[in-house]
């Protein structure tokens, strides 16, 4: 071929108009035309004229070429979007004092003569016992690694077992104590993760087929922060594929009262354990009833944390704006026991707020205004029965309870900032049809979701944000005349509506329903006061006894 300078102007010309047009007539095949306009417009609720249509094709073919070539860079998962969600309603005032925390006591606690027994004892009773020396954590974990390897192939609740690095931390743990060189109340207390938080040395599945051999070289802060107290990870633990209740590419996670019933999710493994002796406590997250719900079924009690509370660094993030990483327990007080170490900044998560975590045990009933969302108490739901009999246990309690009512506002409109976010975060699994490999392929699983939100105009989704603001300062309204309120953990608005403002919430459970299914009562209170939730809840639980009741495995 001749270089160009030996080519006339005028051929030179002809070329580039002929490599134009070929460039053109390839294009055209994908280009927007104006008779494909008005189907999109019954999408989005529009009806433009032919006039309006014609003026904006070439804009639109011009949006096109904007998402064809973002199309072409690869966003990881880990990588946040520059928009960050404010919880904070305007004029907020933050607690800038740290107190002492004040825990219960635990002298009292027993060693027992099997070692098998103590597989339902809490954190606290165990924190004592390792401290103590009745115990070492190397015989605590090995005995719970011996229940997950026994009962977590049954309960389809564990993806990986780290029993190797989970030896080699009680050892540690042993050797530091013999030493007085004691971290805290987790020093030695074994415990597992849901496997959406990576694992350096062990996969992260994401409980999804397309990801389960995935192996991502860091270390949430979340377990970073759990080995600096000293814990003890012995298993990676069942979660619904992508954060979608309770069924992954092993299977269902099985309720361990009944197992021929799920565990609900998305927390599934990490509530079916707890709830099966297998572990202490485990690690869960929510985004909209992923901690709750599951806790509920399998009667265990969940603490879903503020947002911007917990670092969500090493996390799979389903929604940015939504997500948060919480715990499950035996009982309140091991919530407060774990959720002081997992909280804090990391220098990593731009979403977290630097304030003080305020637990004392004995809180007084008649000094706080609790409310109760009247209207949905007073419906008729599965759970009415036991709801009402923990409400009059909380005035026997000397609570003096408020009636309330949430604010009138398009909630459920405005999950789709959840479905929008969602379908982001999973974009190049929807291009790439890879979504066909998830094991639930029904129309409200998450390959149709993810689809569906392709047609969530930018526009709504940042309405529905500004309609979220509105919601935040009418929370913030109501909050300001009390210090923690009631709600059913299923019925109404309440779910959702405080996953959309970040508030946090204690799920305990209140017993059973004549048909066998375990029942909750859910405490929500103020942004940022976990400490005062997790006390009322204590105090109702110590005057019940629904969560020393236990399933039977064998």
């Amino acid at each position: 071929m001749k270089p160009l300078k030996n080519i006339s102007s005028i051929k030179l010309i002809v070329i580039l108009l002929l490599s134009s047009q070929i460039s053109f007539s390839q294009q055209t095949e994908k280009k927007i035309k104006k008779e494909d306009i008005p189907n999109a417009e019954k999408i989005f609720g529009f009806e433009f004229t032919n006039i309006e249509r014609d003026s904006m094709q070439d804009a639109l073919n011009e949006q096109l070429g904007y998402y064809t070539n973002i199309h072409k860079i690869h966003l990881d998962n880990s990588i946040p979007p520059a928009i960050l969600f404010n919880p904070i309603p305007a004029g907020f005032k933050f607690e800038r004092k740290q107190y002492s925390l004040k825990f219960s006591s635990y002298s009292n606690t027993k060693m027992p003569v099997k070692i098998e027994d103590l597989a339902y004892y809490s954190v606290g009773e165990l924190s004592y016992l390792i401290k103590t020396k009745k115990v070492s954590s190397t015989e605590l974990t090995k005995m719970f690694l011996g229940r997950l390897k026994k009962y977590g192939p049954k309960l389809h609740s564990v993806i990986t077992l780290t029993e190797e690095f989970a030896l080699k931390q009680a050892k540690k743990a042993d050797e530091e104590i013999s030493k007085e060189k004691y971290r805290g109340m987790l020093h030695g207390i074994p415990f597992g993760i849901k496997d959406l938080l990576t694992t350096k040395d062990y996969r992260t599945t994401w409980g999804a087929a397309p990801f389960k051999e995935q192996m991502i070289d860091e270390d949430a802060t979340v377990i970073k922060k759990l080995e600096d107290a000293g814990a003890v990870l012995c298993a990676k633990l069942s979660m619904g594929e992508l954060a979608m209740d309770d069924v992954w590419f092993g299977g269902m996670t099985r309720n361990p009262w009944d197992t021929t019933k799920g565990s609900s999710g998305s927390s599934a493994g990490s509530a079916s354990s707890v709830s099966a002796g297998l572990l202490p406590f485990a690690i869960g997250t929510e985004t909209w009833g992923s901690i709750v719900s599951p806790s509920t079924v399998c009667g265990v009690t969940g603490l879903r944390p503020s947002y911007g509370r917990v670092s969500r660094a090493g996390a799979m993030a389903l929604s940015w704006s939504m997500d948060k990483i919480g715990l499950l327990c035996r009982n309140a007080e091991d919530l407060a026991i774990v959720f002081n170490s997992i909280r804090g900044t990391d220098g990593k998560d731009q979403t977290l707020y630097d304030v003080p975590f305020n637990y004392n045990s004995k809180i007084d009933f008649k000094k706080l205004k609790i409310g109760y969302l009247k209207n949905d108490f007073a419906k008729k739901y599965s759970f009415h029965q036991n709801d009402s009999l923990a409400l009059k246990k909380l005035e026997e309690l000397g609570a003096q309870l408020i009636p309330i009512e949430l604010p009138n506002v398009a909630v459920n409109d405005i999950q789709i900032i959840l479905t929008a976010e969602a379908g982001a975060a999973f974009d190049e699994l929807t291009r790439s049809n890879k979504d066909d490999l998830l094991a639930r392929q029904f129309k409200g699983a998450w390959p149709n979701i993810f689809r569906a939100s392709r047609f969530i105009p930018a526009v709504e989704y940042i309405n529905a944000n500004r309609i979220r603001y509105l919601l935040i300062q009418e929370m913030q309204k109501l909050m300001e005349k009390i210090d923690v309120y009631i709600a059913p953990s299923w019925e109404g608005n309440n779910l959702l509506l405080t996953n959309l403002t970040g508030h946090p919430s204690v799920v305990v459970p209140t017993g059973f329903t004549k048909k066998g299914a375990l029942t909750s009562i859910t405490f929500i209170g103020k942004l940022f006061d976990e400490g005062k939730i997790i006390a009322v809840a204590k105090v109702f639980q110590y005057a019940t006894d629904y969560h020393k009741k236990h399933p039977k495995l064998d």
